[in-house]
C-alpha cells in the first residue's frame, strides 16, 4: 500500500482545519481549495481528506449521516507515549473538540476519544513496545 487516505465530512472547512493542526497536523495546500482539505497525518503515507459535505455528497448516491448523532468510524492513531495522548487531546480540546469518554487504561495500552467539531470520532492511543510487536500477553509475562 502506497498510502491511506481517511475522507471525513465537515459543515465548516475552515474550523475543521484549525481543529486538525491543533492536532500537530499539517495542511497540504496542493490538495486543498474551498471544497476540501488535505490533512497529512503521516508524511508520505497517511491523510485526512476533510470535505465539506456538499462536496463529499458527490462521491456517492447514498445519504450522508450525521457523525454527531449516529457515527460509522472511529479512526485510531497511536502516539509514541502517553503524554503525546494526554498533550494531543489536551490541544483538541481547546481547538473545540469534546471527549465523550473517559480515558482507557489497559496497563498495556492507554487510550483517549476525541470528537471533532463535526462528531467525527478520534482515537488516540499509545500501546507498550513489547505488546505491540508480541502481544498483550508478553507485558503480562513480564510483570509476573
Amino acid at each position: 500500500m502506497t498510502a491511506m487516505f481517511v475522507n471525513l465530512p465537515v459543515t465548516d472547512l475552515e474550523r475543521a482545519k484549525a481543529f486538525y493542526t491543533a492536532l500537530g497536523f499539517r495542511i497540504n495546500p496542493a490538495f486543498t481549495d474551498h471544497n476540501a482539505a488535505c490533512v497529512v497525518v503521516e508524511e508520505d503515507h497517511s491523510y485526512f481528506m476533510i470535505l465539506v459535505r456538499d462536496f463529499f455528497q458527490t462521491f456517492t448516491d447514498l445519504p450522508l449521516g450525521d457523525p454527531a448523532v449516529s457515527p460509522s468510524t472511529a479512526t485510531a492513531l497511536f502516539l509514541d507515549s502517553r503524554a503525546e495522548v494526554d498533550a494531543t487531546v489536551a490541544n483538541g480540546l481547546a481547538a473545540g473538540g469534546s471527549e465523550a469518554r473517559p480515558a482507557s487504561d489497559y496497563g498495556f495500552m492507554y487510550q483517549r476519544q476525541l470528537t471533532d467539531p463535526d462528531g467525527n470520532i478520534l482515537e488516540f492511543g499509545w500501546m507498550d513496545p513489547v505488546a505491540a510487536a508480541q502481544g498483550p500477553g508478553a507485558v503480562a509475562n513480564q510483570q509476573a
